[in-house]
């Protein structure tokens, strides 16, 4: 079958992240921090599947799925990519520039402030930003310096008075303790300039030490390879194990090396050299700045008009109301769709929880949390309260294992339980259960999630999650935490779809059944709402469906390796993608199911990973009222026309086409929430 290489999916997604930072419907400084989420996210493809592809050429292995030939072509492939994006990404933050401009925000660097700039600037070198950069002249009797790779670093060449060979040295730029801009005001005019540029007009005063006839410093940024190898030995625990992983990862091999094209070839030849690295297959030459990850934080400048118009969360029409929020959830269903609702339920629900006389304990999954978490402070609170607490968390999750190394000595010490789960499967569920001692009866209100119990992810993903007192579901969750527990007992699931035990076996029959109900003549549809698919059966099942005469509607934010719109393969499957204000992470399905239909939500993509090597868990969705919601959120997305685009095997990308006026969904969806805020029966 003729697929879609993850890898070149996954690059035309950033594309469509880059897409953002160049639409002129985005506020300004917006579009600027589209950059910054850009930058960061192909910091973290080269550090986890770049690195991992160079692995395979190491061994060099022979063929790539959904690739025409091997790694080090498919390799080859993605510079080619990355190359391309890279110009259009300065020429989206040249023209981003310009347009700050017109509201009167002006960049500046050494060659271009003014006087009375300069002796501001110069002041606070002096003052402040002097006593944190500490150069290091580097020559051959020195070793070379480990260099950080979340880090920036200014290449600088020493050119001495008396004709002496040159020197070169390496200033790291100090933006996690003075962020990345400095700003200053003149009047109603605003000017900003990076730190890089301070420290440029300031190179002779940081080696005053020697007689210098110049010294000029070059913008570099480098990433490792971030795989955590954690070996096999039984005798060692898994924190033993993340922690000396932790250690590797700080010095794993460099996988990439951006520059500043204009730093002279003996330096750029001395540091690639350094880092055993090759010009043309680790490099990539750019503009005067990297690391725009820091353009993530760019500021507002006050002009509340360049930025997003703020969208508070809203009250939940059910939960908004309640006295109780457990007594609430027990009497019904409640779905909660962050962010367009408050996250606070949840953190609500725990602390309640933590103080209701009739709860005995409380058991959570955890795989991301905010570092200052209000999740994890009422967990703790419970525990003071005398709950039984019970942290099922995930040490592996990846860039995140340092916060739940935190989290878990903190619980631990006030005497929470903290399991890590079973060996080799991660914990990718998002699961929490309360028990609830009523006379001789025990009440189960459990939560079931397709995102993270993160406070500050949830004001910018959107999620779903459903809390239920149903309890045959309660009970299957209760096993799910059974299994997590004690991992030989793994239990039989009628209502839920975990993996590794029935996802597949569930949606193929779920597929099954649409394909025999097309055969009968009758309606058959899929709705599909989820981040990946990159699983090549999963794939090739929904092109049976296709081939059978089922209609497939899939909205997938991120890689699709599924080649929709082919005829006689898959011509009765159409992709969207939405890349917006909010990062689209909810995964839902929807099946026809012969006029009755049925609706799930999960915490999986459609990845061999989730499927097969992770534990991770879907719900059914039985209320009718939140069936209808489900469907409303689904035909929102499909009718927007605003930020969604069409996927093809062309990848090209394409703003999506509709008839009549514009639909801008994620607005359309605040808008639907904020009506039933006010009006419940709305």
């Amino acid at each position: 079958m003729n697929l879609i290489n993850r890898e070149i999916s996954w690059l035309s997604f950033n594309e469509r992240v880059l897409q953002e930072a160049l639409d002129d419907r985005v506020p300004l400084v917006e579009r600027m921090r589209f950059l910054g989420i850009y930058s960061n996210n192909m910091d973290e493809f080269y550090r986890v599947r770049v690195a991992n592809l160079r692995r395979m050429i190491a061994v060099q292995k022979k063929q790539i799925e959904g690739f025409k030939s091997g790694p080090a072509e498919l390799y080859k492939e993605i510079r080619k990519i990355v190359m391309r994006q890279q110009d259009q990404f300065e020429f989206a933050y040249q023209h981003i520039l310009n347009d700050l401009a017109q509201h009167e925000i002006y960049h500046v660097d050494e060659q271009t402030i003014e006087q009375t700039q300069l002796n501001e600037v110069n002041k606070f070198f002096n003052d402040t930003l002097k006593h944190a950069i500490v150069p290091i002249i580097l020559d051959k009797k020195n070793t070379f310096p480990r260099l950080q790779d979340s880090s920036i670093y200014l290449a600088a060449k020493l050119e001495f008075k008396d004709n002496r060979r040159s020197k070169f040295a390496l200033i790291q730029i100090p933006t996690q303790e003075f962020g990345r801009f400095y700003r200053m005001k003149q009047e109603h005019q605003q000017y900003f300039i990076l730190l890089d540029d301070i420290i440029r007009l300031n190179l002779k005063n940081i080696f005053s030490v020697f007689e210098l006839a110049s010294v000029e410093a070059f913008t570099f940024k480098f990433t490792r390879d971030a795989d955590l190898n954690l070996d096999d030995d039984i005798s060692v625990s898994l924190i033993e194990k993340v922690e000396a992983g932790l250690k590797q990862r700080k010095q794993g091999d460099p996988v990439r090396f951006v520059y500043d094209e204009q730093m002279p070839k003996d330096l750029l030849d001395y540091l690639l050299k350094s880092l055993d690295l090759k010009v043309g297959v680790n490099t990539i030459p750019g503009g005067k700045y990297h690391n725009f990850k820091d353009f993530m934080s760019f500021p507002d400048f006050g002009k509340s008009n360049l930025i997003f118009t703020p969208e508070p969360p809203v009250e939940h029409p059910v939960l908004g109301r309640a006295s109780s929020l457990l007594q609430s959830i027990l009497k019904q269903d409640v779905l909660l769709h962050f962010p367009y609702q408050r996250f606070d339920y949840v953190v609500d629900v725990l602390r309640e929880a933590a103080i209701d006389p009739q709860v005995s304990s409380i058991k959570i999954n955890v795989y991301r949390v905010a570092r200052n978490s209000q999740v994890m402070n009422a967990l703790l609170a419970a525990v003071l309260n005398g709950k039984k607490v019970t942290v099922v968390l995930e040490l592996q999750a990846r860039f995140d294992e340092e916060n739940n190394l935190y989290w878990s000595n903190r619980l631990r010490e006030h005497g929470a339980k903290v399991v890590y789960g079973l060996q080799g499967l991660k914990v990718h569920s998002k699961l929490l259960q309360i028990s609830r001692k009523r006379e001789r009866h025990e009440d189960l209100i459990t939560y079931i999630g397709s995102g993270n119990f993160n406070e500050k992810t949830s004001r910018i993903y959107g999620d779903l999650a459903l809390l239920t007192g149903n309890p045959s579901i309660g009970r299957e969750v209760k096993k799910v935490f059974r299994l997590l527990e004690n991992s030989y007992d793994r239990g039989v699931f009628q209502h839920l779809i975990v993996s590794p035990f029935n996802t597949r076996r569930k949606f193929f029959a779920l597929i099954d059944n649409e394909i025999a109900q097309a055969k009968k003549g009758n309606p058959a549809r899929i709705k599909i709402k989820f981040n990946n698919l990159t699983d090549k059966k999963m794939v090739e099942k929904l092109c049976e469906a296709s081939q059978a005469g089922v209609h497939i509607q899939m909205i997938v934010r991120g890689i699709c390796c599924l080649i929709p719109g082919v005829k006689g393969i898959s011509e009765n499957i159409e992709v969207i993608s939405i890349v917006d204000r909010y990062l689209e992470h909810a995964r839902f399905f929807i099946f026809e199911n012969g006029g009755n239909p049925l609706f799930y939500i999960s915490s999986a993509d459609w990845m061999e990973r989730n499927i097969d090597k992770r534990i991770e868990v879907g719900v059914p969705i039985y209320d009718e009222s939140l069936q209808r919601e489900l469907n409303l959120i689904f035909d929102y997305q499909q009718r927007g026309n605003v930020k969604s685009r069409q996927i093809d095997k062309l990848l090209k990308n394409d703003y999506r086409k509709g008839s009549g006026k514009l639909f801008h969904a994620q607005r359309e969806l605040y808008a639907y929430y904020q009506a039933r805020a006010i009006s419940p029966e709305s």
